[in-house]
């Protein structure tokens, strides 16, 4: 059975919750493994390791006398250090009590300061370097777009197209294509029309042929928790209409949502099939969405949920790993400043809170991806990694970044923080994370 097969297999809530559970399953074994090595090559002793928690449904011990298992609830996990008074990496005041010198240095509470930094962080850490390493594998795998824009496959559309595969297009309209990395800005500036001229290499020949604009409204992918997801749009789809107007080029189509303000409209949707394609209509109502800005900020548009794709595929070449390492580690960042940039905009009341997602929210997007393919589920798998490895630095107790900030304390006055001092901001932590997964919750039940 295929991939899509498996998908099809599948009941929607039990679809999302299978791919959740295996999204986070993947992201936490990653970070917990980050802990438990790192510790171990410290020299701290992990008495557990768990991917879920609850009662274990499997386990076994290693030589170490480590205990991995698999708990009945899968959402989340945990390693349990020698010292550790519970899952959430709690000091145990007593635990090195009666203990040899030699003895306790094997535990957290009683090993080095940077032994316990650096095993704290390596969570986040790992989860920033499974996110880079999967960027920079699609990025080997799928190379760049070649210098010349030469045609490998041409889209189903209900047009007449002229273009073949294998053709090099050399103008449209009578202009030079630019550098394959400058091609949609080249496209913006074209006339727009239904129907335009290419000037290709064909077969050693350069002739002149006619056909649909080459950026038409072909639906490239759908977004989660969209009007498009909604109205049942799928990738390959063509919106060959609105409001019953001919559309012919992505453009047309952003600006025409863009400027009715969220105003009901029916989409004419060419759907390709085995019988040629199907035509027909469906009602949406575009969506407020905060998209981040060229400046580093936010704009609030109207959107439907797609995204747009040119009427053909083009040939690409290999990228070499210099190149692909720091286009993954370019990914991995823009994600971590993304998100800072938008947590402040939240908090600051620059954009709505509608733009947290809860554990509803990230389920759908996952479920989602999942649908698409196996690489677009990875692709996602790689940017939560990346999203939470960054939430587990922030400085609030429970998470990571909050022990960092105890390590901190204790290496400027030389001494840890009071067990009840730490007890207390525990506490406090817990009320924080739990505050925003009610925020994340209310977005996921009542924004669209």
């Amino acid at each position: 059975m295929d991939f899509s097969s498996l998908l099809n297999s599948l009941g929607g809530g039990v679809f999302t919750l299978v791919f959740f559970i295996v999204a986070l399953s993947i992201i936490v074994t990653v970070h917990e493994y980050g802990h438990y090595i790192v510790g171990r090559w410290s020299g701290i002793r992990a008495d557990v390791f768990s991917i879920g928690f609850g009662k274990p449904l499997w386990q076994r011990t290693d030589k170490r006398g480590t205990v991995w298992q698999i708990a009945a609830l899968p959402f989340g996990g945990y390693v349990k250090f020698a010292g550790d008074a519970n899952a959430a990496s709690a000091p145990d005041a007593h635990a090195v009590d009666g203990m040899s010198p030699e003895e306790a240095r094997h535990t957290m509470p009683g090993a080095p300061l940077w032994a316990r930094t650096l095993t704290v962080a390596a969570g986040p850490v790992f989860n920033f370097v499974f996110s880079f390493l999967v960027f920079t594998a699609f990025v080997l795998m799928t190379g760049k777009a070649a210098d010349k824009l030469v045609i490998e496959e041409v889209q189903p559309v209900p047009y007449e197209v002229g273009l073949l595969p294998g053709d090099e297009i050399l103008a449209v309209e009578g202009v030079d294509v630019p550098e394959p990395g400058e091609v949609l800005g080249f496209l913006e500036e074209l006339p727009r029309a239904a129907r335009v001229s290419y000037t290709v290499l064909r077969d050693g020949q350069e002739v002149s042929v006619e056909g649909p604009y080459p950026y038409p409204v072909i639906v490239a992918g759908v977004s989660p928790k969209s009007a498009a997801r909604d109205a049942g749009l799928k990738t390959g789809d063509v919106i060959t209409a609105l409001d019953g107007q001919p559309v012919d080029t992505f453009w047309d189509l952003q600006e025409y949502v863009g400027s009715h303000d969220g105003t009901a409209m029916t989409l004419t949707i060419w759907r390709p099939n085995d019988a040629g394609g199907e035509t027909f209509a469906t009602t949406l109502e575009p969506r407020r969405r905060d998209i981040p800005s060229e400046d580093g900020g936010f704009e609030t548009r109207w959107l439907i949920g797609i995204t747009g794709g040119l009427l053909f595929t083009v040939g690409t070449e290999p990228v070499g790993i210099g190149e692909a390492m720091a286009t993954g580690i370019g990914a991995v960042w823009q994600i971590i400043s993304m998100s800072l940039s938008g947590l402040g905009h939240m908090i600051t009341g620059a954009i709505s809170a509608c733009n947290l997602s809860g554990p509803v929210g990230i389920a759908e997007v996952v479920s989602t991806s999942a649908s698409d393919g196996a690489s677009s589920f990875l692709w996602t798998v790689a940017m939560l990694s990346t999203a939470i490895g960054l939430m587990n630095l922030f400085p609030i107790p429970v998470l990571d970044g909050g022990h960092l900030v105890f390590y901190a304390y204790e290496a400027v006055r030389g001494k840890p923080l009071p067990d009840r001092a730490v007890g207390i901001m525990m506490t406090i932590g817990m009320v924080v994370i739990m505050t925003f997964m009610v925020l994340g919750l209310s977005s996921d039940l009542f924004c669209k």
